[in-house]
């Protein structure tokens, strides 16, 4: 079975080429997939029955509420171009999608079969992203999960939450982390172990297209989540719980987005450890 990563310098990215050393991983420098010309040239000759991993993004919530033009040509457009030559090439494409394509109102996890309500203009190119890689490549999985952390983040987003925590923290700066926006923050090594198992079996047909949720177990606030690091991590410090109003910024968050892995489970996969576990390892790797 090939497969070929995508976004292979991102922190999802890097963690499964590091579990997948036998695959095909190219960056964003490799491969711009909003160049339908340059994916066409480089995945048009795909063995069939390959698995494509579109582990790209772009994820810079707050610029794409003003403009939304990159987050479009990726989420969007460039997931057509994928699809497309998957379909082309009977090839798999497996998408990562977000928490976000929620509107948080939810009073429980949300499964696969809810019906997707986005708040903010990533979040809608986001959910836009899996409609159309839905619609061009009938093999096909969506695979949302939520809160990425890993060793030197998104470059995007300036690193990763719980490595920017501790270094305020290590600096003396004040730390005022939303109190009010609960979710299943997920460590990239956890995610990409669950998918190393996960991707033979959609590439057999053994585990069907559609969607699936895959995050560590449990919830917590963001600022539940940055109190936790610190406590794990030794580091004294202040932390005052604010809300999103007084945060105040530019793209709406869902207040409650964490996702059930029923689909995950129905194949008998064991279920990802609890995030307060993942970010003790995580540290720990650290």
């Amino acid at each position: 079975m090939q497969i070929v990563i995508l976004g292979a310098a991102g922190q999802l990215g890097r963690e499964l080429a590091r579990a997948l050393p036998d695959a095909m991983a190219l960056t964003r420098a490799d491969l711009d997939i909003a160049d339908a010309a340059r994916v066409d040239d480089r995945l048009g000759r795909l063995d069939a029955g390959t698995v494509v991993v579109n582990a790209t993004a772009e994820n810079r919530v707050d610029h794409a509420e003003t403009d939304a033009t990159d987050a479009v040509a990726v989420n969007v457009l460039g997931v057509a171009h994928l699809a497309r030559v998957c379909r082309a090439r009977n090839a798999v494409l497996v998408h990562v999608s977000t928490d976000y394509v929620f509107d948080g109102r939810a009073s429980r996890p949300y499964t696969e079969d809810d019906v997707p309500h986005p708040l903010g203009a990533y979040a809608r190119s986001k959910l836009a992203g899996e409609l159309v890689a839905r619609a061009l490549a009938p093999r096909h999985a969506i695979v949302r999960t939520a809160g990425l952390y890993a060793a030197g983040g998104s470059r995007g987003k300036g690193g990763s939450f719980v490595d920017r925590v501790l270094e305020k923290a290590r600096r003396g700066e004040p730390l005022q982390i939303v109190d009010d926006q609960v979710t299943a923050p997920t460590w990239t090594r956890d995610l990409a172990t669950a998918l190393v198992r996960l991707l033979p079996r959609l590439a057999t047909g053994d585990a069907p297209t559609g969607v699936y949720h895959v995050t560590n177990t449990g919830a917590c606030s963001w600022y539940d989540f940055a109190r936790a690091a610190l406590e794990l991590a030794g580091v004294t410090a202040s932390v005052t719980p604010i809300t999103s109003a007084a945060l105040a910024a530019p793209a709406p968050r869902p207040p409650y987005s964490v996702l059930a892995n029923a689909r995950l489970a129905a194949l008998g996969e064991p279920p990802l450890r609890s995030w307060r576990d993942a970010l003790a390892a995580y540290l720990a790797s650290r």
